[in-house]
């Protein structure tokens, strides 16, 4: 898999360029106080270089540090050095969220794809760049490695760049380069690269990577975002087929879904065959299979989070985290309240460009809870000072461990009631009540109050017509109401009166809630639906009631008119009789008009016993389960 590249001995490329060549020591006596000094991202941090800047400490003042994302200890952000250093971050890692915090140091927010630009610019001159390269090749080119990200453009941009220069830094393919006359200095080290750890996927974060891949298609590009949540979707893609990447961040993640043969590139629309990425944070044995492997294509910022770019790629998918989203849909993705945490980072380029392909999808994907399930993440509004990332105009799914909440040309009131849903269940009658509160939900809302539940996923199931088609049979959903209303309202008159009695066509606003608000343990109803351009349709729908002081059910259903003859009402009872059995009911009844003959041989043939009797035209049923 891998291939070599030429490059000169350790001996050779010292003996060359011996003139550019200094210790970490001398090399940073260079800088002088009152300057701008840029630290190369994440894991690729140049360790021996930030030592000795700090060591430096007493001798320096007022030199603003510029960074993406620390990775390592950060010892220049100690209290006691802040004379001496004023930290100005565009990411905030855990090394310096408490330095930040405290106001001691800066954040920067930002779009990840305007950096390079305040560079080149001129609006951020950068004095020095203190970077980490492998040594040079033969043709003079030095490789940034894991992390190419801003620091290319940094290096292309400083005044005075010095370079770590390190065996053990990966060969990057891909526009990873620098000509080592572009440099300053050089300080040749041997250590290790920095290492991150994968954290282990909690059960949370597995429901929500679960449903996060249930919206991958084969043939979809994707993005994983920084943090757990993101990387917790790998484990559900291994069954997928022709998948590529193009993504800033690359962890051990990846590796097992090349090995697999999920991801082969083989249907991106660009960098065809490629995994493009700007950076890489993770173990040794990631850097080892990345390290000169043609499969990697490693790119600057300004081409991978180019929205353009991303755009282009036929079913892209975006995948990032949010701590905070309010039933309007607006992200917080970098702060808790007024405390900086995180950054905007690519969130915006990705969804951007995820909502702009072809069949793409962009997705915000958080827990339900913070605070050990203390604190709804699904909030009415944000936090006091909260900062919104993503605009409510620009977010598409939104997806938590209950479930998936689309939210794109969706009104207020459709947006609350989609979030509510896929809030923790502990908390969605409060959000009710404050959404009433707040008129995103009409005031009649308060009528179900109590009754706002989804139901479990097991009540799931799907049938296959014989042309084809794919009926999906789900709990009905509190989002549910408008395509409930839309199926009413298609009915014949003949339908309507076979399963309701009446020859009335009108259905109340009480009556439509009704359906969809059931609390899925006395009250089952399920509905079956088909895919269409907007998202489904549903075309019919399956109900029982049941009594508890007989343990038998009311069962009632209703097929659309125009997919009526196809089994979908045989299918549907059937399916109810499973739900109704794994619950212990013991039967269900049933009250069906004599001249409703489709609905008696449904029932007269479902194979357990049945008694009925006629009254005044209705049939009453009693089916013994």
């Amino acid at each position: 898999m891998s291939k070599p590249t030429e490059t000169n001995s350790p001996m050779d490329w010292q003996d060359k360029y011996r003139d550019m060549i200094s210790t970490a020591k001398n090399a940073v006596k260079k800088i002088k106080p009152g300057q701008r000094v840029f630290i190369g991202t994440g894991c690729a941090e140049p360790v021996e270089l930030v030592n000795a800047l700090t060591a430096r400490a007493n001798e320096l003042a007022d030199v603003e540090i510029i960074q993406l994302l620390a990775k390592g200890e950060a010892p220049y952000a100690d209290r006691k050095l802040a004379d001496s250093f004023n930290v100005n971050s565009f990411f905030i890692g855990t090394a310096i969220r408490g330095h930040i915090q405290e106001g001691l140091g800066d954040y920067t927010p930002i779009l990840l794809s305007d950096i390079p630009r305040i560079f080149s610019s001129g609006q951020l001159p950068l004095d020095v760049v203190l970077i980490h390269v492998t040594p040079p090749d033969a043709h003079g080119q030095v490789c940034l490695g894991v992390s190419v990200d801003i620091v290319k453009s940094a290096a292309e941009n400083g005044s005075l760049v010095i370079a770590q220069v390190n065996p053990q830094m990966p060969r990057t393919l891909g526009d990873s380069t620098l000509d080592i006359y572009d440099l300053d200095i050089l300080v040749p080290v041997d250590m290790p690269i920095l290492e991150r750890g994968q954290s282990d996927p909690t059960e949370e974060t597995l429901k929500i990577g679960e449903f996060i891949a249930a919206l991958v298609e084969d043939g979809s590009t994707v993005e994983f975002g920084i943090g757990r949540i993101p990387h917790a979707v790998a484990d559900f893609l291994k069954h997928k087929k022709d998948l590529g990447i193009h993504t800033e961040l690359l962890t051990d993640s990846i590796m097992k879904l090349i090995e697999c043969g999920a991801v082969n590139g083989s249907r991106k629309t660009s960098d065809r065959g490629k995994v493009v990425a700007s950076f890489s944070m993770g173990s040794k044995k990631l850097y080892d299979f990345i390290d000169n492997n043609p499969i990697f294509c490693f790119r600057p910022t300004e081409y991978v989070n180019d929205t353009h770019v991303i755009s282009k790629q036929y079913k892209m998918v975006a995948i990032n985290t949010a701590l905070e989203v309010d039933l309007t849909g607006q992200v917080c993705a970098d702060s808790l309240g007024e405390r900086f945490y995180s950054g905007i980072g690519g969130q915006v380029d990705f969804n951007r460009g995820a909502s702009l392909s072809k069949n793409g999808k962009a997705i915000i994907a958080l827990q339900a809870t913070a605070r050990k399930g203390e604190k709804s993440r699904i909030v009415t509004h944000l936090t006091p000072g909260a900062g919104v990332v993503t605009t409510r105009g620009e977010v598409h799914y939104v997806v938590t461990e209950y479930g998936v909440a689309y939210l794109h040309g969706k009104s207020v009131h459709e947006r609350s009631l989609a979030l509510i849903s896929v809030a923790h269940p502990k908390f969605r009658e409060e959000l009710l009540r404050e959404a009433i509160k707040a008129h995103y939900l009409r005031q009649e809302m308060t009528e179900v109050e109590g009754r706002f539940v989804v139901a479990s996923q097991e009540m799931k199931t799907t049938m296959l017509l014989d042309d084809g088609t794919q009926v999906s049979f789900r709990p009905v959903h509190p989002t549910d109401e408008h395509s409930m209303r839309d199926l009413l309202y298609t009915l014949s008159q003949e339908t309507v009166y076979y399963r309701f009695m009446t020859h009335k066509t009108q259905f109340s606003h009480q009556q439509v809630q009704n359906f969809i608000y059931i609390d899925h343990r006395q009250d089952v109803a399920i509905v079956g639906t088909v895919p269409e351009a907007h998202g489904e349709d549903i075309v019919a729908v399956g109900r029982y009631f049941l009594d508890p002081k007989t343990n038998r059910a009311e069962v009632a259903f209703v097929i659309r008119d125009d997919w009526q003859n196809h089994g979908i009402g045989t299918y549907l009872f059937k399916h109810l009789i499973a739900l109704a059995k794994r619950s212990g009911i013991a039967g269900f009844t049933a009250e069906v008009l004599r001249d409703n003959r489709r609905m008696q041989n449904i029932f007269n043939h479902c194979g357990f016993r049945v008694m009925s009797s006629l009254d005044d035209d209705v049939y009453s049923f009693q089916i013994d389960l």
